[in-house]
């Protein structure tokens, strides 16, 4: 009798256990998003989108990256991973493959076929990442009974938040218009994937005008709209709306057109609603997990700046699939029934052309191959007829380490002498701020301040260059006097938004400093599993305390 007394006593503990726990989790990134947006954005804001996550949520503002690069590739694998580059490995979007002499995808996985379409980018999957992810962490927790589905526009922006174990993985391929996934997952398309599909919204997004959201009279919180700092499509004049995509899109690659605008946002957020449907997540005994990261924020971001009208309409109408995706929860799984957390894989910088012009300092670095010439003419003094920099990715540069191969006695003092020369010229150079060498950050500590430790937290010893290097604030490497990009160690950068709601989160903000690396240890806690195995990140007290 007392047996069984237990035995009940341990059931409805169990029964509790799950009943705090929620039945959904949606991890949401939105790609190149700034914590500023949400305030210069914000009246323009419905109350149900990004303001229902400000007001019934929890919100820190004071939230940022704590290593560089500051990339998507990097951004999502930390989120999810709790940790940074130094530990799980995606040092980049891309880097060089020393062993290989190519440059190589962070999803790139050449023993993966596509799923959906023949020549789409199926030839992906995970097995770049080092350390398990929150999603692996759940399916371990469950005997893999809880269900991970990871969505996006980018291949990267579905894989890497969704991990190893992930049910399924699905990003939009340009060639067709279709969503797709890898053998790594699946060996065919479920069919509400293939229904999806079916209704080639693509296509229909692809015949329509893209003209603002409300009265282009009431972007006040923009730049005009005639902007010399915006990049142009093919077949425009000017960079003005509205955009024909109709008549656009034979010259400007049909689908990838369509992703560079909000329709993009509109499409992704139809395919998670279906999702949630399809997979019938949050209706099991398990806590299940979907990963949505919306990708046309940062392509839009990157042709047109932070500051056009451009932009702030893309944040207005994904405010709009925000508010429907959270109606869908709210009906299909219940009010109290999920937790969304919302944050950003990196910000952006202003377009550097634009600082010059108004006298802030900023500008445009030359990299790539211009740069590894010079760089080598510059050692030929030294060392004639060899060329030593094999190739520069992410502020990096990667020695030719064959020539330094030879004899014992003196390669190794050629090598030193290298590094110094290149770290002296590469100093004297406008717009650059700091130079470190491989020796040198390996004598760094994991937690140190300042750029160095930005550096030694996104720096792979195995897959990382030789020589690293920052730019001073407000200047970017390569581009032209319209469009910018992202990357560096600065706030502009590194400050996103972390906003988690529903079951089990207090209303409530914090000014509180925060790393991105401290989402997945909260998440940890809040479902009573294992943290990431790499993960370096704590868990957010003020969310924590009290639960």
């Amino acid at each position: 009798m007392k047996k069984f007394a237990v035995l009940i006593c341990l059931f409805v503990h169990q029964a509790l256990l799950a009943q705090e726990k929620p039945k959904l989790i949606v991890g949401i990134v939105v790609d190149q998003m700034r914590q500023e947006y949400l305030y210069r954005f914000e009246r323009k804001f419905g109350e149900s989108g990004f303001k229902r996550l400000m007001s019934q949520g929890f919100m820190l503002t004071n939230a940022h990256y704590n290593y560089v690069p500051t990339y998507t590739g990097p951004g999502h694998a930390s989120i999810f991973t709790g940790s940074t580059p130094a530990i799980h490995g995606i040092i980049g979007n891309d880097w060089w493959d020393r062993s290989l002499k190519i440059s190589v995808n962070c999803v790139e996985d050449a023993r993966q076929k596509p799923i959906g379409s023949v020549e789409g980018n199926g030839d992906v999957s995970p097995w770049r990442l080092l350390s398990t992810t929150i999603t692996d962490e759940l399916k371990l927790s469950s005997q893999k009974k809880s269900k991970v589905i990871g969505i996006s526009i980018k291949d990267r922006g579905a894989v890497l938040p969704a991990g190893h174990l992930a049910d399924a993985a699905y990003w939009f391929d340009s060639k067709t218009g279709k969503f797709i996934s890898s053998t790594y997952y699946v060996n065919a398309l479920p069919t509400w994937v293939e229904n999806f599909n079916a209704l080639k919204l693509g296509e229909t997004y692809l015949n329509k005008e893209w003209n603002t959201f409300l009265p282009i009279s009431q972007y006040t919180e923009s730049g005009p709209d005639d902007s010399p700092y915006e990049q142009k499509w093919k077949g425009v004049d000017k960079p003005i709306f509205p955009y024909d995509l109709k008549r656009l899109k034979d010259a400007n690659g049909n689908y990838d057109l369509m992703i560079q605008t909000p329709f993009g946002d509109d499409l992704l957020a139809s395919f998670a609603e279906a999702a949630l449907k399809g997979e019938n997540l949050g209706k099991g005994d398990q806590t299940d997990f979907l990963t949505v990261s919306f990708s046309s924020p940062d392509i839009i971001g990157h042709r047109m700046g932070p500051n056009s009208i451009e932009v702030e309409d893309v944040y207005i109408r994904l405010d709009r699939n925000l508010e429907s995706l959270f109606n869908k929860l709210d009906s299909e799984v219940g009010k109290s029934n999920y937790l969304v957390f919302l944050t950003a894989d990196h910000a952006v910088a202003e377009v550097p052309q634009s600082l010059k012009d108004d006298r802030i300092p900023g500008g445009n670095f030359v990299e790539g191959k211009a740069m590894r010439d010079e760089l080598n003419t510059f050692l030929q003094k030294q060392f004639p007829g060899k060329k030593l920099i094999e190739y520069d990715y992410n502020n990096q540069l990667y020695f030719n380490q064959d020539l330094f191969a030879g004899d014992p006695r003196t390669s190794g003092i050629d090598l030193l002498i290298a590094t110094d020369l290149i770290t002296n010229y590469l100093q004297s150079k406008e717009g650059v701020a700091q130079v470190f060498s491989k020796s040198t950050l390996k004598q760094g500590g994991y937690n140190e301040a300042g750029i160095k430790g930005m550096i030694v937290r996104g720096y792979n010893y195995k897959r990382s260059g030789d020589i690293a290097y920052e730019l001073e604030p407000g200047w970017i490497g390569g581009g032209g006097p319209q469009g910018t990009t992202h990357g560096s160690s600065f706030s502009y950068d590194t400050n996103v938004p972390i906003l988690f709601y529903g079951k089990g989160i207090q209303k409530g903000s914090s000014a509180k400093y925060h790393t991105i690396t401290d989402i997945a240890p909260t998440l940890s806690v809040l479902l009573r599993i294992k943290f990431p195995s790499g993960c370096t990140g704590q868990p957010i007290t003020e969310i924590i305390d009290g639960k």
